[in-house]
């Protein structure tokens, strides 16, 4: 993070004592890059080593969905059943080597710690609203914002209601683009948001509980238990750079222009190979001879995928709330027939999107095919009149 956050109490220097009623505390650096990234400095009653049992160790495994041709595809997810809670409940729909895609809508809550020891969460909340609860103070959400974890963030979900969430986890580093930020870190004018519109942790509460407590910690390509006699919320107080944070997707400014502006344009964050891009309601393009829709473009380099939030998404046709659309690498994509004529004269729209664009290859899950209507790729062709109906024409797909 580009700003500077402390809660409770901390020593007047680092590697210092500092002790509560006479005890000595645990100083944790908790940081990224090998001592060179973004780092905070948390003090603990106990130490962040001290485990009283080693559990089980469960590997991450995803059914690989390979089609039969390479085309563009719809997955319509809203109507699927919930299952598990907040991190077991997170279904794959598509991966690579930098990021992974996945559905969640919870059945039951955490009764659980975790921490994600292989990389960074941004978490898009579509419906729900609760509270992260961390290590480093609580973190409020509600529908419609990115919740930010970095690694080593142990936390847990106190969901009110039913929730509904689209997942990304990356081995890299989740960032404010850096075309956002100047060389001191801070955000430049000009960016779709700024640092009034990015919530650090709230209060920090100290736990001081025994007991058993089990935190799952991902690593190494699975889910390792651990139970400690304490609470992992041990934290008396901490500051520094690195902390979970919340960004609400309505906060994002779009940039519009006299004709229409490119995808970059609506770039929300980056990832090692990736961008998150929001697509919020905004005023069209003005140029009096406008098409303000997206031009034909070809993805040579990268993969198009959109989860579609609400509004009307006037590129499109047979999109509802919750569908998925991906456009993989190598095909060109665009208007569907008929929207760029009625989209002439346009003023603004209503829709509200996530898109994530990869520079590598999407892998799919059987999770994705389940969920595929195998008739996307035909949206584009209007058969002659003489022309049998395509009805009943998927099963090759």
């Amino acid at each position: 993070m580009p700003f500077y956050q402390r809660r409770g109490d901390v020593p007047r220097k680092r590697h210092i004592v500092f002790r509560e009623n006479g005890r000595l505390l645990t100083e944790e650096v908790m940081g990224l890059e090998g001592f060179s990234g973004n780092e905070s400095i948390l003090y603990h009653l106990e130490s962040p080593c001290r485990v009283q049992e080693l559990g089980d160790f469960t590997p991450i495994e995803r059914e690989e969905w390979v089609p039969e041709t390479h085309a563009h595809r719809l997955q319509n997810t809203y109507d699927v059943e919930p299952e598990g809670d907040e991190i077991r409940g997170r279904r794959t729909l598509m991966w690579n080597d930098d990021v992974e895609i996945s559905l969640c809508r919870p059945a039951e809550t955490m009764d659980y710690f975790f921490r994600n020891g292989e990389g960074d969460e941004v978490i898009f909340v579509h419906e729900g609203t609760g509270t992260l609860e961390t290590i480093f103070g609580d973190v409020p959400y509600k529908d419609g914002d990115y919740i930010v974890i970095p690694r080593g963030t142990t936390y847990r979900f106190m969901p009110e209601g039913e929730q509904r969430y689209l997942v990304f986890e990356t081995p890299g580093l989740m960032e404010i683009p850096r075309r956002y930020r100047n060389e001191y870190g801070q955000i430049l004018e000009g960016a779709p948001y700024y640092h009034r519109d990015i919530h650090p942790p709230t209060d920090l509460h100290t736990r001081r509980e025994r007991g058993e407590f089990l935190v799952k910690v991902r690593v190494r390509g699975g889910y390792q238990d651990y139970v400690l006699d304490y609470h992992p919320f041990d934290v008396v107080g901490w500051d520094g750079y690195l902390y979970p944070w919340t960004f609400s997707i309505h906060d994002f400014e779009p940039i519009t222009g006299r004709i229409h502006q490119p995808p970059p344009s609506h770039q929300t964050f980056q990832g090692p190979n990736f961008v998150i891009c929001s697509f919020c309601p905004r005023k069209l393009d003005f140029d009096p001879e406008a098409v303000p829709l997206p031009y034909h473009h070809s993805n040579l380099q990268s993969e198009e995928m959109i989860y579609y939030v609400s509004g009307n998404f006037g590129s499109r046709k047979g999109i509802s709330v919750g569908s998925i659309t991906l456009h993989p690498s190598g095909l060109p994509h665009g208007p569907q027939p008929g929207l760029a004529e009625k989209a002439l004269g346009v003023a603004e729209t209503t829709e509200l999107a996530v898109m994530c664009d990869t520079f590598r290859p999407l892998r799919l899950t059987t999770f994705a095919r389940d969920l595929d209507d195998g008739r996307y790729a035909y949206s584009w062709y209007e058969p002659p009149a003489d022309d049998p109906s395509l009805a009943g024409v998927t099963s090759h797909l």
